[in-house]
């Protein structure tokens, strides 16, 4: 873990370094949770420490462990489900308004963030494709101009920046969603609200289905039976 230096927004940090550690397979569902440990590798007291957990666990991240103290908790398939379904609606209607108000914007600057991406894929950097992925589709947040919509995805964010950290470390060739965004940036820069808002739509829904498929192949005989039922009546 890397020091980090004192802040105002100090839990916000600690919090987002715990779950880099934890999306990044460092800290393994079941994995106990050791304040003093990570106070000292971060530099940092136990009071943003407590603060930052709480918060994870809140996020049903951590959970109890028997006797005290907290773990890492295992993925739900059922509720990483849900979490994608969710975003689809609201990523769609991010892609739509970022169309119709920002297409200039998203044609000027979107580009970088594609290099980015796929650079991050061809180095199988996966911190860096987990980070390359949220970049984006801030971007999209931003230039919706829409305030609830970033504020409303950032728990949704937390499970999936873990979910993506899950798959793509076991992937010897991690899937490329790169040209899907490369799509959706196009829609948006030449102001084709519809065909963004299903683009995005498409996008997440398309991660879910692939996410959940890797997860179950990891977890073999753990995944839920109420995951099935769902993922059945999709079908």
């Amino acid at each position: 873990m890397r020091t980090i230096e004192a802040q105002p927004k100090l839990v916000e940090q600690v919090t987002k370094a715990i779950l880099e550690e934890i999306s990044g397979g460092r800290l393994r569902p079941g994995t106990r949770i050791i304040q003093e440990q990570i106070a000292k590798e971060l530099g940092v007291s136990r009071q943003p420490i407590q603060q930052a957990l709480l918060l994870l666990r809140n996020q049903g991240i951590l959970q109890d462990a028997p006797g005290r103290g907290l773990l890492v908790a295992p993925l739900d398939l059922t509720y990483v489900r849900n979490m994608y379904d969710m975003r689809a609606v609201i990523e769609g209607l991010a892609c739509r308004r970022a169309a119709e108000l920002n297409a200039k914007t998203a044609k000027s600057k979107g580009p970088a963030l594609i290099r980015a991406g796929r650079k991050a894929v061809a180095n199988n950097d996966v911190p860096a494709m987990v980070a390359a992925d949220m970049a984006f589709h801030a971007f999209i947040y931003e230039l919706s101009e829409n305030p609830l919509i970033a504020p409303t995805m950032e728990t949704h964010w937390t499970s999936t920046q873990r979910v993506m950290g899950e798959v793509l470390m076991r992937d010897e060739q991690p899937r490329n969603i790169w040209d899907q965004h490369d799509t959706m940036l196009q829609a948006i820069s030449t102001g084709d609200g519809e065909t963004a808002e299903a683009l995005g739509r498409r996008h997440i829904s398309e991660a879910a289905d692939f996410m959940i498929q890797r997860l179950r192949e990891v977890n073999g005989a753990g995944a839920s039976q109420s995951d099935e039922v769902a993922a059945t009546s999709r079908a």
